[in-house]
């Protein structure tokens, strides 16, 4: 059991979701979080670092971990959830922040009991 884990969230550019997601749970004691984008435009891509550095990571779309598994195939991959977000939100729209604390939530207690 990890005491504190570490969640790596994932999304197209880092802009929107993936940035709301980190902003709500950069205080919350339960974990640390961290988030990244998967496009070569993205405010901060995903590195090998992150994903060594992640007990979990939380995805928006099915294609993000098909991504994600196939760009680090070589890789010894965290587990990885998806949220099944579509990217039709703003950064820190209310419905998105909503659906992305009661996803996450329900993956955090499954996964960690937290």
């Amino acid at each position: 059991m990890v005491e504190r884990p570490n969640i790596l969230v994932i999304c197209g550019k880092n802009k929107r979701r993936s940035r709301t997601a980190e902003y709500m749970f950069k205080n919350d004691p339960r974990f640390n979080i961290r988030s990244a984008g998967l496009s070569p435009k993205s405010d901060r891509k995903i590195s090998e670092n992150d994903l060594n550095w992640a007990n979990l990571v939380l995805v928006m779309e099915t294609d993000h971990r098909a991504k994600i598994k196939e760009i680090y195939r070589h890789f010894q991959l965290p587990k990885i959830e998806v949220l099944n977000i579509p990217d039709e939100y703003e950064y820190l729209d209310e419905e998105l922040i909503q659906i992305i604390n009661e996803k996450t939530n329900d993956i955090l207690k499954l996964k960690y009991n937290l």
